[in-house]
């Protein structure tokens, strides 16, 4: 090995070992956790979080957001509306509609069906 190259390697190896030593060795902060927000954190925030954990534990991906508000506890209450099963032509799909709730760190707590429907349906088919 040449000169240079060599102190080269030694330098990238110095880099490398300094960098490890600033991360290693630090205890992780209970927002550290995948998925999660720190305290106060922003709408959006708190929304990625929220479709990152129902994505991971359902396989679902949220398509849209129609509801999202504080819970009476300090943590999230929000609505997901997702495909459950895809149809052609697209109006065919069958939807649902999610309730999601989040604790004050953003940790998704639990989640539950509201209802399924028809893309292509806008309301309900209650016959009153």
């Amino acid at each position: 090995m040449t000169q240079s190259k060599k102190k080269t390697a030694e330098t990238a190896e110095t880099a490398k070992t300094a960098d490890t030593a600033e991360t290693s060795g630090t205890p992780e902060e209970p927002g550290d956790k995948a998925g999660s927000t720190p305290a106060g954190a922003t709408a959006a925030q708190v929304l990625r979080a929220a479709h990152e954990q129902f994505a991971e534990l359902t396989g679902l991906l949220p398509e849209g957001i129609s509801r999202f508000e504080r819970s009476e506890g300090g943590g999230w209450e929000l609505e997901a509306e997702v495909v459950e099963l895809a149809r052609i032509p697209e109006t065919m799909s069958v939807m649902a509609l999610y309730e999601l709730s989040l604790d004050t760190d953003g940790l998704l707590t639990g989640y539950r069906r509201v209802r399924r429907y028809e893309r292509g349906r806008t309301g309900r088919t209650d016959s009153r």
